[in-house]
């Protein structure tokens, strides 16, 4: 560290680990230290794909006579780290002699090369952290143990990140799932409301109106009693499928919990009521009929299917469904009357 005291390097080390939140924050100001502790024209890092065999220049910094491109990709198999692995040499000023066969180090015009390996905590290659010279330049005292210090500071930053990705990644999985209702994968109840709050926000005279159709599965129990449940979750994830394929592009379709079912529409006015039974009679037409669950086989005499439309504005979200609700209801003591119980 000839022109460069040990304060300095100190100093600049501990910001640049301090400022640093993504690799390239770290990586970047660590090269121009290693540039100078090394006194070698380019420094780099690189990852290596060892199942597709190529290594890639992720950063890099150079001089005028040196240049190490970012995004050059070469062959693992001729690369000089690949041999400084192998054969446990961090460093050399004659890599013409050493690896003379090296095509991509003839290529750079690299005569003097030094690297270490960058791995992960559980001891998978990650990468190379490397500086190299056209010209044949003995190694700073300390840079070989500044060049190992980097790449654990880099690995860590590496685990950091995909800590972070793992996180965050388990963290949109639970908000998924807190939506989502786990036999049918269709929206939940907390999911509908979320729904029905934000469709809400344009409603009125001036946006869209807002039909609800409240679907209620008859007879649900009797299929779990004679068939059980396992047959049971199989038909309400049939019946939710039957109905996601039987409404319009922009509809909303939810299991409210139970053998109770939602589904949302926002059209315009003027085709409000035209919508809204157009609607109740796909759902109908879709969730009637035979079902084939597996090894069962059930011939479904249809659900009770209420449906409202609100044109005024309304902005309770649970008082909109409790009137879809009540008029499914309306509808179950018609089919009563009209239909012997199975």
């Amino acid at each position: 560290m000839s022109t460069f005291s040990p304060s300095d390097f100190v100093g600049q080390l501990a910001e640049s680990v301090a400022k640093a939140r993504t690799l390239e924050e770290l990586v970047r100001p660590l090269l121009e230290l290693l540039q100078t502790v090394t006194g070698l024209e380019s420094t780099y890092l690189t990852t290596i794909d060892t199942s597709q065999g190529y290594q890639y220049i992720l950063f890099s910094r150079n001089t005028s006579r040196l240049d190490i491109p970012e995004g050059l990709s070469v062959p693992w198999e001729g690369t000089l780290c690949k041999r400084a692995l192998e054969e446990g040499r961090p460093y050399t000023d004659d890599v013409a002699n050493c690896w003379a066969d090296s095509g991509p180090a003839r290529e750079l015009g690299i005569a003097t090369y030094a690297s270490t390996p960058v791995r992960l905590e559980d001891g998978t290659l990650y990468g190379t952290l490397c500086a190299a010279s056209g010209e044949r330049k003995p190694l700073a005292d300390g840079a070989e143990q500044v060049l190992q210090m980097f790449s654990r500071l880099i690995g860590q930053q590496i685990e950091r990140e995909r800590m972070l990705q793992a996180l965050q990644q388990a963290n949109d999985t639970l908000a998924v799932s807190a939506l989502t209702d786990a036999t049918t994968k269709l929206p939940n109840r907390r999911a509908l409301m979320e729904e029905l709050r934000r469709r809400l926000a344009g409603h009125g005279p001036d946006g869209n109106a807002m039909v609800v159709a409240f679907i209620d599965l008859d007879q649900f129990k009797a299929i779990n009693d004679v068939h059980g449940h396992d047959a049971g979750d199989r038909f309400l994830t049939a019946i939710g499928g039957r109905m996601q394929g039987a409404v319009r592009s922009g509809d909303f379709v939810a299991r409210l919990g139970g053998d109770e079912f939602v589904v949302l529409s926002s059209p315009a006015h003027s085709d409000a009521l035209a919508v809204a039974e157009a609607l109740r009679k796909r759902l109908q037409e879709a969730t009637t009929g035979r079902f084939h669950l597996g090894d069962i086989t059930l011939d479904y005499a249809g659900p009770s299917i209420g449906t409202i439309v609100s044109m005024s504005g309304e902005l309770d979200p649970e008082a909109l469904i409790a009137k879809a609700d009540a008029a499914m209801y309306e509808v179950k003591r018609e089919r009563k009357q009209t239909q012997p119980p199975r």
